[in-house]
């Protein structure tokens, strides 16, 4: 477990994200992917398609939800990312997503919404 308390907040999202997403039949196979081009939070399986996943969390709406803050870079990297790990896994499903899982927690630290959103980004 880490000291630093962003990580801390990003593997409480992800966890709750990928509990999520198991309930709704995905099949998670990998998490917190570290590649030169960046991180990949979630890698899942869903009715035969490799799934993508980026996961936001947000304390407080202050500085808008956590589905506002996927920038357009961060969008062209996430896909070099899907492509990239696809490339080294040939065994897994050819067909690729991205979604992204957007937790807003309440100023009490509580899931205020979790939204999923499928094909989220182009790829």
């Amino acid at each position: 477990m880490t000291n630093d308390p962003r990580r801390r907040v990003g593997d409480a999202g992800e966890r709750l994200a990928a509990d999520y997403l198991t309930k709704q039949g995905y099949d998670i196979v990998d998490r917190n992917v570290r590649r030169r081009e960046g991180e990949i939070d979630l890698v899942a399986i869903d009715d035969g398609t490799l799934v993508f996943v980026e996961v936001k969390l947000r304390r407080s709406g202050r500085a808008g939800t956590a589905i506002q803050q996927i920038s357009p870079a961060k969008h062209a990297r996430l896909r070099e990312l899907a492509e990239a790990y696809a490339a080294d896994h040939p065994d897994l499903p050819g067909s690729l997503r991205i979604d992204v899982v957007a937790i807003d927690l309440t100023v009490s630290g509580e899931v205020g919404k979790l939204h999923h959103v499928r094909s989220a980004i182009e790829n």
